[in-house]
């Protein structure tokens, strides 16, 4: 091939590649064209993202792994709101929990960045990624760059007071010194107070515990505080108003008091004579006790006396209810039977209108006993 057409064909393939990437968004350098070879690409192949709050050094076609294994590579990189949000293609074999945790690490101190998936630490692990899951912004961060760690060590030695160690030193040395007993005793007596706070730790619990449930107690009796509270002014305000009554009242107090007062000095010897008077009948009041408490309990009990009524009366018959049967018929049983007059009344009964066991018929108005008797009458 000569010259020429070398120089066209190049032409024409500088031109071609140019229209490609400019109908692909424009030329981002090596890492916007997908590299071949790279994890992601086989099949089964699923995409998933992952907002992070920050990509570092991340570029496209960086790795993510799983425990140190390369299983697929960072495709796109977006800014969403005050994050970034990445896109990954992930192998078909890779097996990780939808609450999986995104962590930017770093292979070795100058190594390169890449993304590592883990399954979570502070949680059970639910579900499984999918294609099209989304790790959410508060599973993603990233371990401490070479630079973040240098710039720390950087600040530590020059901003830090390392290098104020030894004054630091010196001065508690020329502090301390020729005090040493009591620096030893200060941190006795730090040592026992600290032990003496750490055994009183329930206590303190508890009280704190009181004091909370006081706290609650007030605060759920708020209404009625904020009632009490509002109410109290307008009290304070009647007694205010009421003060003169008040005055007046305890004034009039005063004087009912002398009064009584004059009034004891004035009878206190008729009272006294009275109780003088008195000793003797309640003396003898006294004395026949015994016989008093005795005729008490004979009038409760009458006819019998209260204390000899329970050695009387053995059993417990001593209530028994009593059915008397005056019919003529049932004192002719009792009393006549064996006699001359034998079945007389019960004759006389019957012709009465009455028969031997049975109350007298419906119609016999009166009293059998006194009702006239007629020869004709009778069943």
């Amino acid at each position: 091939m000569t010259a020429p057409r070398r120089l066209g064909a190049a032409v024409i393939a500088v031109t071609v590649l140019s229209m490609l990437l400019t109908g692909c968004g424009g030329w981002h350098g090596l890492n916007s064209v997908p590299m071949p070879g790279t994890e992601g690409d086989g099949p089964g192949a699923f995409t998933i993202q992952a907002q992070m709050p920050d990509v570092n050094n991340i570029q496209q076609n960086s790795r993510v792994r799983v425990g140190d294994v390369n299983v697929g590579t960072v495709t796109n990189i977006e800014r969403q709101g005050w994050h970034a949000l990445l896109t990954m293609r992930l192998n078909g074999d890779v097996k990780l929990p939808a609450n999986a945790t995104a962590t930017i690490g770093q292979t070795s101190l100058l190594g390169s960045l890449h993304i590592e998936l883990a399954p979570p630490v502070a949680e059970p692990a639910e579900g499984r990624l999918h294609e099209g899951s989304l790790i959410p912004l508060a599973s993603g961060g990233g371990y401490p760059s070479t630079e973040q760690t240098l710039a720390a060590v950087s600040l530590l030695l020059n901003g830090g007071g390392i290098g104020q160690i030894q004054d630091i030193t010196t001065a508690f040395g020329t502090a301390f010194a020729g005090r040493e007993k009591d620096l030893r005793s200060l941190i006795t007596q730090l040592d026992t107070f600290v032990r003496n706070t750490n055994a009183q730790t329930d206590d303190i619990i508890a009280a704190t515990d009181s004091l909370n449930n006081l706290v609650s107690g007030f605060a759920e009796q708020r209404p009625v505080v904020d009632k009490a509270l509002d109410t109290i002014p307008d009290a304070l305000a009647v007694l205010k108003d009421e003060r003169t009554k008040l005055a007046d009242t305890l004034d009039q107090l005063g004087k009912f008091s002398a009064l009584a007062a004059d009034s004891a000095n004035q009878t206190k010897e008729a009272l006294v004579q009275e109780l003088k008077d008195i000793g003797p009948v309640l003396k003898s009041l006294a004395d026949s006790g015994p016989a008093l408490t005795r005729s008490l309990s004979f009038f409760s009990v009458y006819p019998f006396a209260k204390e000899t009524l329970s050695k009387w009366f053995r059993g417990d018959y001593a209530n028994l209810t009593a059915i008397i049967d005056l019919t003529l018929s049932r004192l002719d049983s009792s009393f006549l039977t064996g006699t001359r007059w034998e079945g007389n009344l019960t004759e006389l009964e019957m012709q009465w209108g009455r028969t031997i066991g049975q109350l007298p018929s419906p119609y016999t108005s009166g009293n059998p006993l006194i009702i006239p008797y007629h020869l004709n009458q009778g069943p």
